[in-house]
């Protein structure tokens, strides 16, 4: 997801992981004997009122006994929420409770231990389901869940920790289009000026990115990528601009596929649509803001970021909130990759010095770590530090391994964590298996500690010899960190310092005085030069 654009668009040892994993577990009550497996949704909609009518089917598989489990779904309260009519076990009467928007059904021990419950519900969503015009005066129905706002339409476990299939079956008024989650398995006209169309997707996915879109619509199918239909799905009345800024997306989805591996989904939909996001990356139907569509081809960055999305944060998930620099790091250094690989490196530098002046800048007013244990609402978890900031950490990660076991250690990643769930620890295990290095250091003090060195630096040459003389002046923490320096101006060299403490002077054997001396010329390091 990106929350706004530019025109370019933009650990210690195990017992001490173990310590931050436990402080930084969000507030969300998880039940790990109980696994969703499958979600049907049933959805009415229509043009007269914003009134939804949902039927919920969700099987239920629990591990050893069948055990009281949750379902989230906002009640009502005025004018917005649910009204539960029925929630059935088995298609027989479910003993439940419904209070405090949550839905608590104590299974029938007599029945297996893998079971269906339907839940039966109607009201209009206050949130997750946008029910709007669109900017040309058309009505429309969009999902917007991001991260946790499923519950106001869709009865399900809104957490991302518990992925299942899901399938959507909407009935709405036959002049409209619709797209959703999943393959396209049946379209049908009824008899009652309705229509009936179902998409399924077979990939286990959190509910943070399913979606649907249901308006007038122009649709073409931009390609094929490794037999997954890549499609564009537009306004009417920007069919054309939006066909041509969103054509890109085959070329960013191959190079994905090539440099990290299978993508998980049925199809790959980019959809012009009402959303809060500059960008949601919903699995398999992507939602871009409403002037995304101009035909200046501008959102290239932002298209490669909610494709990256595919792999980090959709299938690779965060299975903590606070760990979601996971996706969102991920989303926006990846974007970068695939702008390095289209334009050069000199973009990547580019990139990644607009983000570390913003992250700068944000340190300055927010001093605090990527992964920060004090935040439980996860609306707030998005921040230049999970943006930008782990996106510089995954920079500095692939110059402290090499391009090499970078990816190797990528590829590993996402092949263990494909369709699953990890938290930083998981990610870090992984790269130290692959390199053989211990990223006890790296891990700590670049995601867990607030900040990035602040440095001062100054040289003279004497007697054959460049004295080059570092001093970090941050007074919470010291880092260890590679810093490249450059010298010289018709014959450069590059040399890399290796800076330990919190002052160190560096001699470097040299035949003459420099004429010039350059910190950090590849822009590998996060960091903030003082004078």
């Amino acid at each position: 997801m990106k929350k706004s654009i530019r025109k370019t668009v933009c650990l210690l040892a195990l017992c001490f992981l173990s310590a931050h994993s436990l402080r930084s577990q969000d507030t969300y009550p998880r039940n790990e004997s109980v696994d969703i497996k499958k979600y049907i949704f049933n959805l009415q909609l229509n043009d007269t009122t914003n009134v939804i009518a949902g039927e919920a089917e969700i099987h239920v598989d629990f591990e050893n006994e069948a055990v009281p489990f949750q379902l989230d779904l906002v009640g009502y309260s005025g004018k917005y929420g649910m009204k539960i009519s029925n929630v059935s076990e088995a298609g027989k009467p479910a003993d439940y409770v419904f209070e405090n928007n949550k839905i608590t059904i104590t299974p029938n021990q007599s029945m297996p231990l893998s079971q269906v419950y339907t839940v039966n519900y109607q009201g209009i969503p206050e949130r997750g389901l946008v029910i709007d015009t669109t900017k040309f005066g058309q009505r429309s129905f969009f999902g917007d869940n991001w991260p946790n706002l499923a519950r106001h339409w869709l009865s399900s476990v809104d957490h991302p920790y518990d992925k299942a299939s899901v399938e959507f079956r909407i009935t709405a008024p036959d002049h409209y289009d619709v797209v959703a989650t999943g393959e396209k398995i049946e379209e049908s006209y009824l008899n009652d000026g309705n229509k009936l169309t179902i998409y399924s997707e077979p990939a286990p996915v959190a509910m943070k990115v399913v979606t649907i879109g249901v308006t007038r619509f122009a649709s073409r199918l931009l390609g094929e990528v490794y037999d997954i239909p890549v499609t564009a799905w537009v306004y009417p009345e920007n069919r054309l601009e939006g066909f041509s800024d969103y054509g890109v997306a085959t070329k960013v989805l191959r190079y994905f596929i090539e440099q990290i591996g299978p993508y998980s989904y049925a199809k790959l939909a980019n959809m012009q649509a009402k959303t809060q996001w500059g960008g949601l990356e919903n699995a398999g139907t992507i939602a871009y803001f409403e002037n995304s569509v101009n035909g200046k081809n501008e959102v290239e960055g932002l298209i490669a970021h909610e494709i990256a999305h595919q792999w980090f944060g959709n299938s690779a998930s965060e299975k903590d909130w606070n760990h979601v620099w996971l996706s969102e790091g991920f989303a926006t250094y990846f974007a970068i990759l695939y702008q390095e690989r289209v334009y050069g490196d000199e973009k990547r530098k580019e990139e990644l010095i607009l983000d570390r002046n913003q992250i700068i800048d944000y340190y300055k007013k927010n001093p605090s770590p990527i992964v920060d244990p004090s935040i439980k609402d996860p609306l707030k978890v998005l921040s230049v530090n999970t943006y930008q900031k782990g996106g510089w950490v995954l920079n500095m990660l692939r110059r402290e391994l090499g391009d090499t076991l970078f990816w190797e250690g990528i590829v590993a990643y996402y092949k263990k964590y494909q369709n699953s769930n990890a938290l930083t620890e998981d990610f870090k295990a992984i790269m130290e298996e692959v390199s053989g290095k211990n990223l006890d250091t790296f891990f700590q003090q670049w995601i867990f500690t607030k900040g990035y060195p602040e440095i001062k630096c100054s040289w003279h040459y004497e007697k054959n010899k460049l004295f080059v003389d570092v001093e970090q002046v941050q007074d919470h923490f010291t880092f260890s960190f590679p810093l490249e320096i450059r010298v010289g101006d018709d014959i450069e060299k590059t040399f890399t310092l290796d800076v330990k403490g919190k002052k160190t002077i560096f001699e470097i054997p040299m035949k003459e005085a420099p004429k010039l001396l350059t910190i950090d010329p590849n822009t590998w390091l996060l960091f903030e030069e003082k004078l």
